[in-house]
């Protein structure tokens, strides 16, 4: 079994460069969550780190990466371009997939901040691939009205007191024509740092990609 403490070391290769990732994937796993974390976040984030163990704890894996390079991020419009990111990902699921130990594993994709339009977008495109999706505190709206093409069934995740992307998600909830849903947490600011929240978060991704991502 891949340990739950460091997982497996991935390399990826995207164009002329390489990124790092991290796989988790408990034993006798048929389901793997690719994680697209936001703008100023990577793949060592506390919040992703921990949704990570709480998945693995259901018996679902993780890979954990950049989008970008080293050199990539310090360019801080980079970080918003969506286009990029989006390509990134696609090239990234396509990786994974053909990885031996995942060849009876399912995707999902786990997107945060601007990470969740990436996987929309990249979902939409790899309808083939991605089998859920899960956006928590999603800027949705940068995916605009392409998140139409989404077949994967999507769960939407929105704290309670993030008032900014409440208006955001719910465009985006009525523009998806899959199996979908929207979750407001009650107490939750845009972080889910209160206690318990995100605890809560990763106990409703595990149950969407149980249930969806089959």
């Amino acid at each position: 079994m891949i340990r739950e403490e460091d997982g497996i070391q991935v390399e990826i290769p995207v164009g002329n460069s390489r990124l790092a990732g991290n796989l988790f994937l408990p034993e006798g796993a048929d389901r793997c969550v690719i994680f697209a974390h936001g703008s100023g976040s990577s793949r060592f984030s506390p919040r992703n780190r921990r949704i990570a163990k709480l998945l693995f704890q259901s018996g679902i894996g993780s890979f954990l990466t950049d989008l970008l390079t080293a050199s990539e991020d310090a360019v801080p419009e980079l970080r918003f371009d969506i286009p990029l990111l989006t390509d990134r990902l696609v090239e990234i699921t396509r990786s994974v997939n053909a990885i031996h130990a995942m060849d009876s594993v399912r995707l999902s994709y786990f997107g945060a901040s601007t990470g969740a339009a990436a996987a929309l977008l990249a979902a939409g495109r790899l309808p083939e691939l991605v089998r859920a999706v899960v956006c928590r505190g999603g800027r949705t709206d940068l995916a605009g009205e392409l998140v139409s093409r989404v077949r994967a069934a999507t769960l939407l995740i929105v704290g309670e007191m993030d008032q900014p992307l409440i208006p955001i998600n719910n465009q985006t909830y009525r523009l998806l024509r899959c199996k979908k849903e929207i979750v407001f947490i009650p107490g939750a600011t845009h972080l889910f740092e209160e206690p318990g929240k995100l605890d809560e978060v990763g106990r409703l991704t595990a149950q969407w990609v149980l249930t969806n991502g089959g």
